[in-house]
């Protein structure tokens, strides 16, 4: 977003099509406004296997890599656990590269160990397993010839070419909410971002623990941005953003009552306060996820909401 604006907002990509068929000149068009805009950046997250109609976030990535030319690109996240480190850290320096260097990488840990096996990840020890994983992925990024020996992963003289754009890479963000993940993330990562299943209340906690764990580790808190995905409904008529948010949670997540509980929804000025409510939990970044009406609330929330928030 423009300086003069009181926190940077990004916003969720249209990637999840409950209505209907894949809609790409949606997504096309939602891309090239929230560019003219002035949003901060642009979100996947990552569903592989599921009821919903998702689209893969990296070949996502690389779509609006395409289509724009100045907006930020993030994914919020991709579980490192069920990908190989290796071709994801090729993928993703593609994208860096044909983004001219506007990648942010999220990634997490992942809390469906039920699909490891049916995406060839490990079925124990997936702490060390992640921690490798994103290890080999800085050094394939940075080192000209990778040696590296772990208990998942071996390499011997392995190059990689192109590098990415961003030096000394693209900024990686962790998901997670467990407090050894927030202190996992303090140690290896460039920033986080809370999930949108989440409470406030629940993410001023995370905050909590991520600020000691900066002061432990001797951290400065400028270098680790932190963020949260947050759904969110605009309509006077709070019972049918409700209902519709519920809906949505359901074809979704299966929890259609997760909405009541981790969403801002209804007018204007009621949405203004739940992410008010966020900022002063935290949040330095707010990653806006509107399920319906794309289009309008990529303009309502510009045009009404974030001038309106409280600065960082």
């Amino acid at each position: 977003m423009p300086d003069s604006l009181p926190i940077p907002c990004g916003i969720a990509a249209p990637q999840i099509f409950p209505d209907g068929p894949v809609d790409m000149e949606l997504v096309r068009a939602h891309a090239a406004s929230a560019e003219e805009l002035g949003y901060h950046s642009l979100w996947v997250q990552e569903q592989i296997v599921g009821p919903s109609a998702s689209l893969e976030p990296v070949g996502l990535l690389s779509y609006l890599a395409g289509v724009t030319t100045t907006i930020r690109l993030g994914a919020a996240v991709l579980v490192l656990t069920t990908r190989n480190p290796v071709h994801l850290a090729k993928q993703l320096a593609t994208v860096d590269q044909m983004s001219g260097g506007r990648l942010i990488f999220g990634t997490a840990l992942g809390g469906r160990p039920k699909l490891y096996d049916l995406l060839d990840g490990p079925s124990e020890r997936r702490v060390s397993h992640f921690v490798e994983g994103v290890e080999v992925i800085k050094a394939l990024w940075t080192q000209e010839r990778v040696d590296y020996q772990g208990d998942f992963w071996t390499l011997e003289e392995a190059a990689m070419a192109p590098k990415p754009v961003q030096k000394p890479h693209p900024p990686i963000w962790f998901g997670g909410r467990h407090p050894d993940g927030l202190r996992r993330a303090v140690r290896l990562a460039d920033g986080w971002m809370g999930a949108g299943s989440s409470t406030t209340e629940q993410f001023r906690g995370h905050v909590q623990v991520l600020r000691e764990a900066m002061e432990v580790q001797d951290r400065d808190p400028a270098t680790f941005p932190i963020s949260k995905r947050v759904y969110v409904a605009i309509d006077d008529d709070e019972n049918r953003a409700e209902k519709r948010l519920a809906d949505w949670f359901g074809y979704h997540y299966g929890r259609s009552g997760m909405a009541s509980e981790v969403s801002v929804w209804g007018s204007v000025e009621k949405c203004i306060g739940g992410l008010a409510e966020v900022i002063e939990a935290g949040a330095e970044m707010l990653m806006l996820n509107p399920v319906f009406d794309r289009m309008e609330h990529l303009e309502t929330l510009h045009r009404d909401v974030i001038p309106s928030l409280p600065s960082r």
